[in-house]
């Protein structure tokens, strides 16, 4: 009698905890313009004519829980000369449906359940797909675990997302692209060298935290070609999950590769007792060397703002 009351109790307890994790969910709408746009690529103030999502390179983080259903809408600007599309790779849907590609003056609207806890790159789809890729057309979704924090995923005290991306300055030509040829740089969140003021006397921008604080961040390789090799110089990553996926946890990595489209969330714990500094890059020297490195100063200092809420991309 004892066994079937537990057992019973047990089975109210499942139908509990799945109609809590149901009624969290919620319905999360995202609406962005595809823009065709001169942004700057660099700290010196050097302009590009970008294909974006809502002007910017990246385009806008998008967060939700896992179980949410995220209602999205495309809207091709009718000034734009080019059709886009968007490809969420949180999303499991119909590519030749919701992936579709618009003209220009035209809205796209779909809808996805985000089933699988993680960080993922979205990006335009269109063909060429590469060029697209390659001017600017990529940015970040994060989903959050339904779970919440634990001793396995601990809470971080500051997030940070960087997007790796390559630049080609001719991008008209595709064909080019294709082979890797006309690489000139490495943007990390739209500029060579973005966070870097030791390799680029323009840069103004670092990451910030303070000493002894879990920096988490989230890494997306956008690059059109090339693998990317995460290496924080001068630390190790305390804890990587695959994908940004709880589940997928590697404790104390030198080096993290990514893939083309590749993401992943990367944990680095600085020492608690003085300041120090760390430079995040990717150690594939010829990506490095052309903009990606990042600097990440742990000093007593720092601005309490940054990494946090919705300061997690600096622009």
């Amino acid at each position: 009698m004892q066994i079937r009351k537990s057992a019973m109790a047990m089975a109210v307890m499942a139908a509990l905890t799945a109609y809590a994790g149901t009624a969290m969910a919620k319905t999360v709408k995202v609406t962005m313009h595809a823009k065709e746009s001169m942004v700057k690529i660099d700290n010196k103030g050097t302009e590009y004519p970008a294909w974006t999502y809502d002007g910017g390179i990246p385009g806008p983080v998008v967060r939700v829980k896992e179980g949410d259903k995220v209602e999205f809408e495309l809207i091709n600007d009718s000034s734009n000369k080019e059709s886009h599309s968007m490809d969420f790779h949180a999303a499991v849907v119909d590519v030749l449906s919701e992936f579709a590609p618009i003209k220009p003056g035209q809205t796209k609207k779909f809808s996805f359940d985000a089933k699988y806890p993680g960080v993922f790159m979205y990006h335009c789809g269109q063909m060429p797909m590469h060029q697209h890729i390659a001017r600017g057309m990529y940015g970040v979704i994060i989903v959050d675990p339904k779970e919440g924090y634990s001793k396995d995923f601990p809470k971080p005290d500051r997030e940070y997302v960087l997007v790796q991306g390559q630049y080609f300055s001719d991008a008209s030509d595709h064909a080019a692209i294709m082979e890797n040829k006309g690489w000139d740089g490495t943007l990390i969140n739209g500029k060579m060298f973005n966070y870097d003021p030791v390799h680029d006397q323009n840069a103004t921008k670092v990451l910030e935290a303070k000493p002894g604080e879990r920096v988490r961040i989230y890494y997306v390789n956008a690059n059109v070609n090339l693998p990317a090799a995460i290496h924080p110089i001068a630390g190790i990553w305390d804890r990587v999950y695959l994908n940004g996926n709880p589940k997928n946890v590697i404790h104390g990595m030198a080096t993290l590769q990514l893939g083309v489209s590749e993401a992943a969330t990367l944990d680095i714990v600085s020492p608690a007792d003085h300041p120090t500094n760390n430079a995040i890059v990717d150690h594939t020297m010829g990506a490095a060397m052309r903009g990606a490195i990042t600097v990440l100063m742990n000093k007593p200092d720092a601005d309490p703002k940054a990494g946090k809420g919705d300061n997690i991309i600096i622009r």
